[in-house]
């Protein structure tokens, strides 16, 4: 290499160090985005957590979770809303006696009921008389109360942002029969505060076993993805619909709040046996199934006992409206509207199943991992590589990203941001791609100049990618050879015109060398009529072995179909014989500073010659050394023996594969085995076994030798060749 194309090379490099920093810039923008979070952000991130929903929605499980709809047929053959709280009494008492195991009520009773007696003798002008009778009909609310007195009930409370009627709140919130036991630090601070609440009436509240808000707590685009747990009324929880459901169907009076001591904010809501994954703000992801049958139950069915008690029996039941004209209509991640006592119903449902979806709190580091690392690879590669390569990988990258959080979410119910590394990652790319055409052609023009001293097209390739390979010296790798002779060949330029013979062989070894370049094996030198082939350098191959062994068969084949074509012609090419071997060797470039020879160097080689040039005294075409073998469990082979090759002092075990186009003249190979095994363990009928098999089949090479060496009283599989 030259003074200059080293000082070119210098400034190259150089540029290639500036130029990753301009993508790096859209890593670091990545990472702001990822802290600030702004709105567009959430929105994409949000999208895609719905689009997962809409790929896989939850599996249904039967859990006794039901919906006493006041749906538009019930207030058609009922009456309008609102309904005489006798009414509401009478459906209590039906649910009570079916055997439920906890009644809510996502309806807001704040307002007395109109239609009493007493409020309508207050509001008619009726005799005194009339008015006198009606004072005494028991008022509705009362009705209500007393119904609701002996009933696993929940009441709901709305919070809002004022602070009209927080003190009566909160003294109806200290009569309830539970309480909050914090473990961690208390996380008031991180969940959704409100100043104000609109609540229940008193004598409601009074007799109500369990009390909770009805409050959700949409995101922007008025989905409803996360139902809440705890929310926070003056800086103190207060449960939920959903959270006092769980715990009045259990009997149960203590609330778990457990706050992450590595995050700010809940972590998990023990309600009694269930322990429920939430956000730092105390919701939990609803991950929703589709349409049930089974979940939404007519009111007036259930008034009038249409509906068995075996159904609703242990149930935690929901009463609530789908009617259009009641106005609780939501937003669903499926793409659908849904009342909204269904996001209640559906986080049940999810929570008696067990089926957990949770973003978890390690989610940011992760997607902040994903932003850092593959952004700063991208950003180098974009640089440093081929735009095919870089384009690929990023694709690569992307997929892996994306299909990451897929499987995330498929098996395991976590929702990981893979929108916002897979933007930074295309921004990166981009800007990287752009840097690297700045640079890449020069860089090219110069690389070609190179290219003559190489010759393998995997060699070329890896250049490219690696042009600071381009130095002298190596290193230990392990390698596996092919190696190649034609016989007869000096006989066969003799006897014809050697134009034509070199023609011959030229087809031969460029065929020989197209089967070697498919299995992307290095050419090691061509000498004569015979081809040395390297697999797993320069470029690592994990199946270097079954990549040799796969191209010497096909170079088998190759040369017996050319030799047969070249006999038609009247001329005998000669047989192809070839070895095989692996190990570890010395490789890189080796030379000086005129030209350069990337080969390899070392013992592996030696015995790959070696077992190439011993087919001659075997018979054989293809001698496969154990060590290659090792890596190719689907081989056909059988074994020669144990050679001590010339120059060698340790034996070797050596295979001969079965081809196809062997099988009919070998001996069956089963037959062969029971008598190579007989002969290896030195047993008396071995002789015997492989004479017979030598008469059966005379043109089995392998039969012919052990019949002849046990025949001269030679014993076992150890040979002890003599030549090269």
């Amino acid at each position: 290499m030259t003074r200059w194309n080293l000082s070119w090379w210098s400034v190259t490099r150089s540029l290639k160090r500036l130029g990753v920093l301009l993508p790096v810039v859209s890593v670091l923008l990545g990472l702001a985005l990822l802290i600030i979070d702004p709105l567009p952000m959430q929105t994409l991130r949000n999208s895609m957590f719905d689009q997962y929903q809409r790929w896989s929605p939850r599996e249904y499980v039967d859990a006794p979770v039901h919906i006493v709809d006041i749906d538009e047929e019930t207030l058609a053959r009922l009456g309008q809303w609102p309904w005489p709280r006798t009414r509401l009494a009478g459906l209590v008492e039906r649910l009570k006696a079916a055997g439920v195991a906890a009644i809510g009520f996502d309806i807001l009773l704040a307002e007395p009921d109109r239609t009493s007696p007493q409020r309508m003798a207050q509001l008619w002008s009726l005799p005194d008389a009339l008015r006198a009778a009606l004072q005494k009909f028991p008022d509705h609310d009362q009705v209500l109360a007393g119904s609701l007195a002996d009933a696993p009930a929940v009441l709901g409370f709305v919070l809002q942002g004022g602070r009209a009627q927080a003190a009566s709140a909160r003294t109806a919130l200290q009569v309830q029969a539970f309480r909050y036991i914090h473990a961690g630090e208390p996380s008031g601070r991180s969940l959704h505060t409100f100043d104000g609440v609109l609540t229940a009436r008193p004598e409601l509240e009074a007799v109500a076993a369990g009390y909770g808000a009805l409050n959700f707590v949409a995101d922007s685009d008025g989905i409803v993805r996360r139902v809440p747990l705890v929310l926070s009324l003056h800086g103190e929880p207060v449960p939920t619909l959903v959270a006092e459901l769980l715990r009045v169907a259990q009997g149960e009076r203590n609330y778990f709040l457990k706050s992450d001591g590595h995050a700010i904010g809940l972590a998990e809501v023990r309600i009694g046996n269930f322990r429920v994954p939430t956000t730092a703000a105390g919701e939990v992801w609803v991950h929703y199934a589709r349409e049930q049958a089974g979940r939404y139950l007519p009111a007036w069915q259930v008034l009038q006992g249409a509906v068995p008690d075996t159904m609703l029996e242990g149930s935690i039941v929901l009463i609530g409206s789908s009617a259009q004209g009641l106005m609780d209509l939501r937003f669903s991640p499926l793409g659908k509207i849904m009342p909204g006592v269904e996001a209640h119903a559906q986080a049940l449902e999810q929570i008696l199943s067990g089926q957990t979806l949770q973003r978890p709190n390690w989610a940011g580091s992760v997607e902040l991992i994903a932003i850092v690392i593959g952004g700063l690879a991208i950003a180098w590669l974009s640089v440093s590589s081929r735009a095919v390569i870089a384009a690929g990988t990023t694709a690569l990258a992307l997929l892996l990203l994306l299909a990451g959080g897929w499987y995330a979410f498929r098996t395991h119910g976590l929702l990981i941001n893979t929108v916002t590394p897979a933007l930074i990652l295309i921004a990166t790319f981009v800007l990287g791609s752009l840097m690297h055409h700045f640079i890449s052609e020069r860089e090219h023009r110069w690389i070609k100049g190179v290219f003559s001293r190489y010759v393998s097209p995997n060699r070329v390739e890896f250049l490219v990618t690696h042009p600071d390979a381009m130095t002298l010296g190596g290193q230990r790798q392990e390698c596996s050879f092919v190696f190649t002779d034609l016989a007869d060949f000096t006989a066969l330029m003799e006897s014809i015109d050697p134009q034509e013979a070199v023609a011959l062989l030229n087809n031969y070894l460029d065929a020989m060398i197209a089967i070697a370049f498919r299995y992307e094996g290095t050419l090691d030198r061509i000498v004569g009529d015979a081809v040395a082939i390297m697999f797993s350098a320069p470029v690592p191959q994990a199946d270097h072995r079954a990549r040799a062994l796969a191209c010497a068969l096909e170079m088998d084949a190759f040369a017996a179909g050319y030799a047969a074509r070249v006999a038609g012609q009247g001329m005998a090419f000669g047989k192809t014989r070839i070895g095989i071997h692996s190990g570890e060797v010395i490789v890189g470039n080796f030379g000086g500073s005129t030209i350069f020879d990337y080969r390899a160097l070392g013992d592996a080689v030696n015995t790959a010659s070696r077992l190439e040039s011993v087919n001659k005294q075997l018979g054989t075409t293809i001698c496969l050394s154990a060590e290659t073998l090792s890596g190719c469990p689907q081989a056909r082979v059988r074994p020669v023996g144990r050679l001590v090759l010339k120059g060698k002092r340790a034996p070797l075990q050596v295979h001969e594969p079965i081809t196809q186009r062997c099988v009919a003249r070998y001996a069956p190979t089963e037959d062969y085995l029971e008598a190579y095994r007989a002969m290896s363990e030195e047993a008396g009928g071995a002789a015997g076994m492989f004479s017979a098999l030598a008469q059966a089949w005379p043109d089995d090479p392998l039969a012919t030798l052990h019949a002849r060496r046990l025949a001269d009283g030679e014993r076992g599989d150890l040979m002890v060749m003599g030549a090269k």
